[in-house]
């Protein structure tokens, strides 16, 4: 059971997925996803795209069983995606992060939360980026790492920075030098420009593959009670749960 105290996060790594499977996991989206789909130019970021929006459907009716495709999202004025809550039903938070060959959802309930996945790829992080976007602290801190670990530290830094953004749900007006994380302890602090307080937040860092690194932000007014529950989604109960859902909505249509 989820509750306000506890964190799910599923990851699927695309190279799983078959062929035949894409078709399952497309029929869990809603008419408007599937036209957003159609419209990606490469295949991977359309099927990122399928996978991500199935996982966050799949988790929630699995939670709150219903068809997938029935649940109802709007973005906010920067553009963070919101479920549309019901009368009497639980205040479900989440966030989606995708990059290539993997997608993940967080999820809690009541409470800001945000995550970020990167692929460790070396030509997309270097000490020249980080000067240019990190905080001086941040700065400071990789330049003092031996050189072979330094591309790591700034793969977990971006990854935490981008989900204490997307969790505040203030996209890119929220400067990315206006606040900076230690990584030993893992710890915030925020500038003078940031009303933000270090005690509300919890953040913790995931290897979901070798080849990725992932971060979480959760903001919670009670830090120790915070329970997570990480792991892979098993994608073949996500599958079993497409075909679950259209024989009962052929059933009823019937």
């Amino acid at each position: 059971m989820l509750d306000r105290n506890a964190v799910e996060i599923r990851w699927l790594t695309l190279e799983r997925i078959e062929r035949d499977h894409w078709q399952k996991l497309e029929r869990m989206l809603d008419a408007d996803e599937r036209g957003r789909a159609d419209r990606f130019y490469f295949e991977r970021d359309r099927n990122a795209y399928l996978a991500s929006h199935a996982l966050l459907r799949g988790m929630l009716s699995a939670l709150m069983p219903r068809h997938p495709r029935t649940w109802r999202f709007v973005s906010n004025a920067h553009g963070k995606p919101e479920l549309i809550a019901e009368a009497h039903g639980p205040e479900f938070q989440f966030n989606i992060s995708h990059t290539r060959g993997l997608v993940a959802v967080a999820m809690t309930i009541g409470n800001d939360i945000g995550l970020d996945v990167e692929r460790l790829d070396a030509d997309r992080m270097s000490m020249d980026l980080a000067s240019r976007f990190f905080a001086a602290a941040e700065v400071d801190y990789l330049r003092r790492l031996p050189v072979g670990r330094q591309q790591e530290a700034m793969f977990e830094l971006w990854t935490l920075k981008e989900a204490y953004i997307k969790a505040v749900g203030l996209g890119l007006s929220v400067p990315l030098d206006s606040f900076s994380f230690s990584l030993e302890p893992l710890e915030i602090s925020f500038s003078s420009r940031q009303s933000d307080r270090p005690e509300n937040w919890l953040f913790r860092r995931f290897s979901p593959s070798p080849a990725h690194a992932m971060a979480l932000a959760l903001r919670h007014p009670a830090l120790h009670r915070v329970r997570i529950n990480a792991g892979p989604a098993p994608l073949d109960a996500l599958l079993a749960q497409s075909d679950r859902a259209d024989r009962l909505a052929d059933a009823l249509d019937g």
